[in-house]
């Protein structure tokens, strides 16, 4: 599938240098990341594994600007996110990142094409229609713009999550877990959309099928990058985490 996207190649959307993050403080401190550094090039595929509490979704929020780092820098779409504000923080997330979750959140009083949109009304810009029913094309929802998320499917409202995610051409799209609430074949489908997208993708994940679909497949454990896979399959994606207990401090 073409990508109505433009991509920049050559340097990184995302990229972490000795993050740390440390919650609570003194001996009762527990810390989550310890010292991650790495890079999200432009237009890559990027999957994240990890055990629970190895930690997958600091990272994420670390890496998203959700959550500051203990120390250490985030450089986002050449922004380094320890400089902005709270106030230039929001509105670099809001302009220049995209979120996915497990659960859609979609409005359920919303269309489709409204609910696509709703970043843009938050912002108080007017939506480029035209680009929305591009948008919306290309996660094939185009006969769907009109309906209420009650009467989509549940491929169909992560299809409109997605779609809600691109609108504002982000620089990255950081997905949590977002094929955890469908079946297989939908779930292949969604991921396959993702692929598709040729966007710079971010994507947490338990599931090494759903990581196979990814470029790269990076492993987190006890807050440490210990592995990753380029072109991964899903019997080694789970060969290895079967195996990331015996890489900790490595």
């Amino acid at each position: 599938m073409p990508s109505v996207f433009p991509m920049k190649l050559g340097n990184d959307a995302v990229r972490l240098d000795g993050v740390r993050k440390v919650y609570g403080k003194g001996d009762s401190g527990v810390a989550a990341l310890k010292g991650v550094t790495i890079g999200f090039p432009r237009g890559g595929f990027t999957a994240v594994m990890g055990p629970s509490g190895s930690g997958k979704s600091t990272f994420l929020h670390c890496a998203a600007g959700l959550d500051r780092p203990t120390s250490g820098s985030v450089i986002l779409d050449d922004q380094d996110l320890s400089t902005l504000s709270e106030t230039k923080l929001t509105k670099l997330r809001r302009d220049r990142v995209g979120f996915i979750f497990q659960a859609f959140n979609l409005l359920p009083a919303l269309t489709v094409e409204e609910n696509v949109t709703v970043p843009q009304m938050l912002a108080g810009r007017k939506a480029d229609r035209a680009f929305v029913r591009e948008v919306l094309a290309s996660v094939g929802l185009a006969d769907r713009r009109k309906h209420l998320p009650s009467e989509l499917s549940g491929g169909q409202q992560q299809r409109v999550a997605i779609a809600r995610a691109l609108i504002a051409k982000p620089a990255v799209v950081f997905a949590d877990e977002p094929t955890g609430a469908l079946d297989t074949r939908t779930a292949a489908d969604v991921l396959g959309l993702l692929k598709d997208t040729r966007q710079t993708v971010v994507m947490v994940t338990h599931d090494p099928v759903a990581a196979s679909y990814a470029d790269r497949v990076v492993f987190l454990a006890d807050g440490r990058l210990v592995d990753e896979i380029y072109a991964p399959t899903a019997a080694v994606v789970a060969e290895r985490m079967t195996h990331l207990g015996e890489l900790v401090g490595v």
